[in-house]
């Protein structure tokens, strides 16, 4: 029988499956047992929730603490913040015990209309976002439920910029406020707009300065990347060369996701006792660009003439250093005005990031379906 494809590009199994981050993970536990609160920035896909379910699933960290992974990427308030933090909180605690679960339902009062249980007992979260009438008291129990668990806990908190864009007045007062009277919880931010993150917890006017120890996250070194490849190619009879996977981890800068996502599909080759080179890698990456063509076609679709041009000029480019210069937009046919607004659209809706002036598509594969002309 085949054995299951140990390239993951979604969610976490187990350490078996997870490169690296020896270093980084040892830092961070260093952090968290001193009580010092971790504000966690890299580029997305890079591996961040990886590594912190990593963290969370060391043996000393499973018996120590609680822990809990909350991702409000999606989220654009503080009711949907609170729904997320609550609903995320009552699904680990289920598969943690009864007695962990219930002093959590016994403290969230405002709840009680929201969740009901199965024949079985097991609560189930039946809530929606719009019945939540009133998410500063839920989230008030929520911290009193973290202030009074009867085990220290970690609440990891991801794309935790998104909270800067609430519409809500103070929300990251109010935050911090509660966080800061939290004695029973270590908290780990984790980012991908660094320039966000950084304005966060760095400038002394806002809430969060000083709060948390900023740490970054660089791509894995190429080496113990070709070494962790190799060691599951081979469970298949299969490798990679030295000379192809630098071609592979150069062409995506070390991020992560995208080169699980090429070993994943050399993997699935049905061919054995063979050494992977440049040409498998680019099949490869062929591959994945035309499964996804469907999907970026429709995300063009949704941009109007003048967004589609801009975007197109900056998947030519790869990278461009200052998209208002003159020899960009001579080159392209743009003007400074179609610019702008077509880039403020492009980085909202994240198709497009700003890495220190630097613009370029966020997915690298639609970068490559768009610069080979579709």
């Amino acid at each position: 029988m085949k054995q299951q494809n140990p390239f993951l590009i979604e969610g976490y199994l187990t350490p078996k499956f997870f490169c690296d981050r020896v270093q980084e993970t040892a830092v961070l536990d260093e952090h968290i047992h001193n009580q010092r609160n971790v504000a966690l920035i890299a580029k997305r896909r890079l591996g961040k929730s990886g590594m912190i379910h990593n963290y969370f699933y060391q043996p000393n960290v499973k018996e120590q603490f609680y822990t809990f992974y909350i991702d409000i990427y999606d989220t654009k308030n503080l009711q949907e913040f609170t729904y997320e933090l609550g609903k995320g909180i009552l699904n680990t605690l289920k598969s943690i015990g009864r007695k962990a679960l219930e002093s959590f339902l016994t403290i969230l009062k405002s709840l009680k209309t929201g969740i009901s249980f199965d024949i079985n007992g097991v609560p189930e979260w039946n809530l929606s976002i719009g019945e939540m009438q009133m998410p500063d008291v839920m989230l008030d129990e929520i911290f009193m439920y973290l202030e009074r668990a009867d085990k220290p806990c970690i609440v990891a908190i991801d794309e935790f910029q998104v909270i800067a864009d609430y519409p809500e007045k103070n929300i990251e007062a109010a935050l911090r406020k509660r966080i800061q009277t939290c004695h029973n919880a270590q908290f780990i931010y984790s980012g991908s707009k660094r320039h966000m993150m950084t304005e966060m917890f760095a400038t002394q006017s806002r809430p969060f300065y000083n709060s948390a120890v900023l740490m970054g996250l660089d791509a894995i070194e190429e080496s113990v990347y070709h070494t962790f490849a190799n060691h599951h190619l081979q469970e298949n009879r299969q490798q990679i060369g030295k000379e192809a996977f630098h071609y592979l981890y150069d062409r995506f800068d070390g991020t992560t996701w995208y080169i699980q996502y090429v070993l994943n599909m050399l993997y699935a080759d049905k061919r054995t006792d063979i050494t992977f080179d440049n040409e498998d890698v680019d099949n490869a990456i062929q591959t994945i660009v035309q499964h996804n063509s469907f999907a970026y076609r429709s995300l063009l679709f949704l941009l109007s003439p003048k967004q589609k041009m801009v975007l197109r000029a900056i998947a030519q480019e790869g990278k461009v250093e200052g998209i208002m210069t003159q020899r960009f937009l001579h080159k392209y046919h743009l003007t400074s005005s179609v610019v702008q607004g077509a880039s403020k659209v492009l980085l909202d809706k994240d198709m497009i990031t700003n890495e220190e002036g630097t613009y370029y598509i966020y997915d690298y594969f639609m970068q490559l379906w768009l610069k080979g002309g579709e």
